[in-house]
């Protein structure tokens, strides 16, 4: 099944190829729309059509069939709040749901305690892709204020996969100096002053440093970074996990509002709950993606660097405080990007 991309210019553009393409839906099957991030199409692609199976042996041959829209996860969000009528949402930061209730009344107040471990059936963090032979020697969040390290990763004011990134280096930062923020200030100044190209989204960034060569070092999610590792050649490509580093949830809902008027409750239900299960455990772990699942870790346990996770509420106080800190307009990141301009 393939999935279906929206990248378009505009959001009414986004839409409408949605909304064509969902007139190619086989006839008689009940047709979920899945709002997911830029760099989770492999995923997907692999996760959906053993659920349309299980989901036919489960309800006497009905048809199923999940359609996806990819984009940055802040760019998704604000598609749907604009009309987009996707059943479920998959995303990489909760304030990108989050959203849904607080703009939209999309779903309610308590979407994260509809389902196990927050509303996220796996996690990430973030890592370091670097060139064959690692060059530029590259281990840790302090070798990327090197004034010769060139970065390359999504911008965070439109992608959660470079708002984890940005986060990532100013809490490894915090803890490292002992909540020194004029230390922790300086460093982050040096890193965004070495950030050749702020793509809009995951896939954006890696096309850049891949296909057009530029940067000393990609900053992605780990399971990102692998699966490059893995397309274009282990010869040409290692992955750096820092020791320190940020977890990443990839949190979970279906769109009340929307399943309500279009009768694919029961089927959005069962495909997010799905998610938790076994089988796609084992197939989440393959795309280097982090689970839950104990047993299933297990058995991965060997792809995956050891490393230790902080969490945003510990080192930010919460969502809510990072995005009016650090990303709203005159936050720090605009502060940072000043000064580095200067």
């Amino acid at each position: 099944m393939k999935n279906t991309l929206v990248k378009s210019k505009t959001l009414r553009g986004a839409i409408a190829v949605l909304l064509l393409v969902g007139g190619a839906a086989s006839a008689g099957a009940t047709e979920l729309l899945n709002s997911s991030y830029d760099v989770s199409r492999e995923l997907f692609a692999a996760l959906n059509p053993p659920f349309e199976q299980q989901w036919a042996a489960q309800n006497n041959g009905d048809k199923l069939e999940v359609k996806q829209s990819h984009a940055g996860s802040s760019k998704q969000a604000l598609a749907i709040l604009q009309g987009l009528k996707a059943d479920v949402v998959t995303y990489n930061q909760v304030t990108d749901v989050q959203i849904l209730h607080d703009r939209g009344n999309l779903i309610p107040a308590d979407w994260q305690s509809r389902l196990p471990n927050h509303s996220s059936p796996f996690y990430s963090t973030m890592a370091f892709l670097v060139r064959k032979g690692n060059p530029k020697n590259i281990h840790t969040w302090d070798d990327l204020t090197r004034s010769d390290v060139k970065l390359v990763f999504p911008n965070p004011k439109t992608s959660g996969n470079g708002r984890y990134t940005y986060l990532g280096a100013w809490g490894a930062f915090n803890l490292e100096d002992g909540n020194n923020q004029a230390q922790t200030r300086e460093k982050m100044a040096r890193l965004i002053k070495n950030v050749e190209v702020f793509d809009i989204g995951g896939r954006g960034a890696t096309t850049t440093f891949v296909d057009r060569g530029l940067g000393d070092v990609l900053i992605s999610f780990e399971s990102e970074v692998d699966n490059i590792r893995k397309q274009y050649g282990a010869d040409k490509y290692e992955v750096i996990v820092p020791p320190v580093d940020i977890l990443a949830e990839f949190p979970v809902a279906w769109v009340d509002k929307n399943v309500e008027k279009k009768g694919t409750e029961k089927a959005a239900k069962a495909y997010l709950n799905y998610l938790w299960s076994p089988e796609a455990q084992k197939i989440i772990t393959r795309f280097s993606y982090r689970v839950y699942d104990k047993k299933v870790m297990e058995q991965a346990k060997g792809q995956f660097p050891p490393t230790k996770l902080f969490k945003v509420e510990d080192q930010f106080g919460g969502w809510p405080q990072v995005m009016k800190t650090h990303f709203d307009t005159g936050g720090e990141l605009d502060k940072l990007i000043a000064q580095g301009h200067q």
